[in-house]
């Protein structure tokens, strides 16, 4: 999956709000916000303070999506990797986990060589190379961790 690099607070808002089902109006019902107050918040016109963390993990729990901690994660040079529900675990879904994380170091493998075909990596090329590289880390202690849960005594 091709993600973009979101760079501020606001493009991942926007993000959310683009990811959630339904949209602006069914992401502010869920937050009991009147859409233009939501409006206000979200976009943070009109003087008023953004969404708060809290509100933005509540709707990217029904979106499914991890925007906000891929932000915060990646501000501190991290990456995010949730742990696995050992209930939701068996041996094929470990096989499923490390087949995502070999096709993670293949993107990363294929943006690098695309990148050295002219000799030099400029930046927008190392961006797409480190972002892909974050996701690759992220699959494989997704992986690992997956093994221990599934397996620990």
């Amino acid at each position: 999956m091709k993600r973009t690099v979101l760079e501020t607070r606001r493009q991942v808002v926007s993000a959310v709000i683009c990811a959630y089902p339904g949209g602006r109006e069914c992401a502010a019902a869920r937050l009991g916000l009147p859409l233009k107050k939501f409006d206000n918040h979200a976009y943070e016109s009109a003087g008023s303070r953004p969404l708060t963390d809290e509100q933005i993990r509540l709707l990217e729990q029904d979106a499914g999506t991890t925007h906000l901690v891929d932000y915060v994660s990646g501000l501190y040079g991290g990456v995010f990797a949730p742990l696995a529900d050992p209930e939701q675990m068996d041996n094929v879904d470990l096989y499923a986990r490390a087949v995502n994380t070999a096709v993670k170091r293949g993107a990363v493998d294929a943006i690098i060589a695309e990148a050295l075909k002219d000799g030099v990596i400029d930046e927008a090329e190392i961006q797409r190379i480190l972002q892909a590289h974050r996701a690759h880390v992220a699959a494989r202690h997704e992986e690992i961790t997956a093994v221990i849960i599934l397996h620990r005594n």
